[in-house]
């Protein structure tokens, strides 16, 4: 018998990639879960959680779901819950807080986090590198899969998988392929974990840290960000994040998505953030700094040729 079978597995998420990780394995029945770990509605309001989902939607009745009193595990019931679970086994997924010790030191094989970064831990730990990675236009992302300790993301690593940021990915996209790899990782992994087989990767060298982002930073600045920075922008923070956004007269407009358009075409005279042209269909063209950007999907107003927008409510 699988040794997966043999121990109380807790997982822990509660955003749309945690549910979209879980749910083969449980589904296919590829992990024997005691219970999972989320937070309800009014919760992820409290907490501003991006891309939320309640993880009980996963299980039935026979699955023990946790509603914590604090996001952070801090508080006295929630450590007291691990203690009388025993749980053998942490996998969090979409969890953006850090794991308390006292709770870690209650699981008998401690707690797999999953950090993704454009590089190598123990470069990229933090917030948002998702979004980070997007803006800065890095073409390529690291899943990292570690056991837990105090620090953010600077446990030990056990497992490491890769792929491709390409022209046609968004921060959705990306999450889908963490979700993937994150899922392979833990199947071949956990076994080895439970037989005490995996060997261990120490993080070397400098860290960095990614800064949290909030919904104010999503304002787009047309005067001095290019077509290109504009377009990785957009993609970087559409749904399920809060989106990138301007102004435009009164009104706060969101733009979902976006592409290049072209380089080569100008609009002699016209300002950064002008809109040149608007077609029946609704979408229209944006002049930027080094090409022009072509607004897809969009939320807040009624696009006119010739209106500008801005980075402050006029």
């Amino acid at each position: 018998m699988s040794q997966n079978n043999l121990n109380k597995i807790v997982l822990v998420g509660c955003t749309e990639y945690g549910y979209n990780l879980y749910k083969p394995l449980i589904d296919n029945k590829l992990i024997n879960i005691s219970c999972i770990v989320t937070l309800n509605q009014r919760q992820a309001e409290q907490y501003q959680v991006s891309g939320y989902k309640d993880l009980s939607l996963l299980v039935n009745y026979e699955i023990l779901v946790y509603y914590p009193n604090s996001y952070t595990l801090k508080d006295e019931q929630d450590l007291n819950f691990f203690i009388e679970q025993k749980f053998d086994l942490m996998v969090m997924g979409g969890w953006q807080r850090i794991i308390p010790d006292n709770i870690l030191q209650t699981l008998k094989y401690g707690g797999l986090g999953l950090h993704g970064s454009s590089e190598l831990l123990p470069q990229g730990r933090g917030r948002s590198p998702v979004n980070w990675s997007l803006i800065e236009g890095k073409k390529r992302f690291l899943i990292h899969l570690f056991f837990l300790n105090h620090g953010i993301d600077s446990g030990d690593i056990i497992d490491i998988e890769d792929f491709d940021i390409n022209e046609y990915d968004t921060c959705k996209t990306i999450y889908y392929k963490i979700a993937i790899l994150s899922r392979r990782m833990i199947i071949n992994n956990l076994n080895k974990i439970f037989n005490n087989q995996i060997i261990l990767k120490k993080q070397i060298g400098k860290s960095s840290h990614y800064p949290k982002r909030t919904a104010n930073d999503g304002l787009i600045f047309w005067e001095t960000m290019s077509v290109f920075e504009i377009h990785n922008f957009i993609r970087a923070l559409t749904k399920p994040y809060p989106g990138a956004f301007t102004f435009f007269n009164k009104s706060k407009v969101y733009i979902w998505k976006a592409q290049i358009f072209d380089t080569r075409i100008v609009y002699y005279g016209n300002k950064y953030g002008e809109i040149v042209e608007v077609f029946e269909s609704g979408d229209f063209i944006v002049n930027c700094r080094e090409g022009l950007l072509l607004v897809n999907e969009y939320e807040g107003f009624e696009p006119i040729s010739g209106h500008i927008f801005l980075d402050r409510l006029k």
